[in-house]
């Protein structure tokens, strides 16, 4: 499976980056592909590229606060979830992900 995202947190710093690490991880894990956007107070890295979200099974939003460039995904499977659940159980969320994905 091909999996895009954005993290983002209230802050923008640490919960960004660890729901990214743990997404990373836990897709990698489990032999998928993923690139993860993060959105804070520096400002946008990582960005998704066009070719990134047209190629990706699903889009995946961890975040706290609002994200911007949601229209990008139109069309695409998308879940959003905090990132304290990211966090806490990446493996589940994926494989939950991918079972739905097969009933579809």
């Amino acid at each position: 499976m091909k999996i895009v995202g954005i993290a983002a947190c209230t802050s923008g710093i640490a919960h960004t980056y660890i729901a990214k690490e743990k997404l990373m991880k836990g897709a990698e894990a489990l032999g998928h592909t993923i690139h993860i956007e993060t959105q804070g107070t520096i400002g946008t890295e990582d960005e998704l590229s066009p070719v990134d979200i047209a190629e990706a099974d699903v889009v995946i939003i961890a975040a706290d606060i609002k994200v911007g460039g949601k229209e990008r995904f139109k069309g695409k499977r998308i879940v959003e979830i905090p990132t304290s659940m990211v966090i806490k159980a990446p493996k589940a969320l994926i494989n939950k992900i991918e079972a739905e994905l097969k009933k579809t």
